[in-house]
């Protein structure tokens, strides 16, 4: 079968399209035909050999390495102790995360099967690839969990806050893939929401249901916003801090990127700091999988490339400003 592999750590021209032998399934597994393949930040950042964590913490990475996580297809054979799919039944998933084994960008995947779940009719294999990572990513950190495992950067258990009606929950990087989801689920809970990007995601970003938008380029959001009960900041870096000031004391922080916040600031305005790291979950998808069905979600499309041309789907990521999700046909 084809693959995308990469001998070693570098930029997008690393990927290569080769020719790799078919995985074998074991044990709670299932073989599964990739239609299409989600590209995400954790798939560059092991393809650069994962600069992005200090020396001291980043894995030894045996080569060649198939990169991806997020993927949909449909079952070719299930192992003996799987009875929630059958040969026949379409499915995505993100496989095997936090990790660097789940190996989707390719013809065919072992898949374990409690990272799966069925994909919704609504949406077809393009965008139900796009949206495991990014929409469990959100999830977790707005409604629930799904774990008691405490956050590698905290060494906390994060706990959801409650969204109510009435609430207002600001998104930073809210095109991007996590930050479309969340202004999608803090609205279906009922909150007003307030999504900050460039202005020409504009029309996007309203069209999903965000009451308020604000132009980062062209104006700071602590300028025009105050009282916030909720910020999910999907952009993150040295000027997180700057979004503290729009949360009401007693207001919570979620950072989906590294962000540092001095925790004197934070005690001095009553405002909390929690953080994650998503874990692939089937049951949980298979409940979001509901909302798609119902129209409630929708999956935002950047771009979409063959997987033959992964290392253009890299460059077109590495070039930033991404309206919702980068993806990968395998199946045309």
């Amino acid at each position: 079968m084809k693959a995308i592999q990469f001998h070693a750590a570098g930029g997008p021209e690393v990927l290569r399209y080769d020719e790799v032998p078919m995985p074998k399934i074991g044990p709670g597994e299932v073989l599964v035909r990739v239609h299409a393949v989600g590209v995400n930040p954790p798939d560059w950042y092991l393809r650069e050999g994962m600069k992005v964590m200090p020396a001291d913490m980043r894995p030894v990475l045996e080569f060649p390495v198939v990169p991806g996580t997020d993927m949909s297809g449909v079952v070719q054979a299930v192992a003996p102790d799987v009875t929630r799919f059958a040969v026949g039944d379409e499915v995505f998933g993100m496989l095997r995360f936090p990790g660097f084994d789940g190996r989707t960008y390719a013809e065919y995947v072992a898949a374990p099967a409690s990272d799966l779940a069925p994909k919704p009719t609504a949406v077809d294999h393009v965008r139900a690839a796009g949206a495991p990572m990014a929409v469990l990513t959100a999830w977790q950190y707005l409604i629930d969990l799904g774990h008691d495992v405490p956050s590698p950067f905290t060494g906390r258990v994060h706990q959801p806050v409650p969204i109510t009606p009435g609430m207002t929950v600001l998104v930073n990087g809210a095109a991007g893939g996590v930050g479309h989801f969340a202004v999608q689920l803090a609205k279906w809970k009922g909150a007003r929401v307030v999504a900050v990007a460039s202005g020409r995601h504009e029309r996007f970003l309203r069209e999903l249901g965000a009451d308020e938008f604000i132009d980062y380029a062209t104006t700071r959001p602590a300028d025009v916003v105050r009282g916030v009960d909720l910020v999910i900041d999907a952009v993150g870096g040295p000027h997180a801090a700057r979004l503290l000031a729009v949360l009401k004391r007693g207001g919570t922080m979620l950072p989906v990127f590294f962000a540092e916040f001095d925790p004197a600031e934070t005690a001095r305005l009553g405002i909390s700091v929690s953080n994650i790291q998503v874990r692939s979950n089937g049951p949980q998808l298979a409940e979001i999988g509901r909302l798609f069905e119902e129209g409630r979600l929708q999956v935002g499309l950047d771009s979409v490339y063959p997987l033959s041309e992964a290392a253009s789907a890299h460059e077109r990521a590495a070039r930033g400003h991404i309206q919702g999700k980068i993806v990968l046909t395998v199946v045309p």
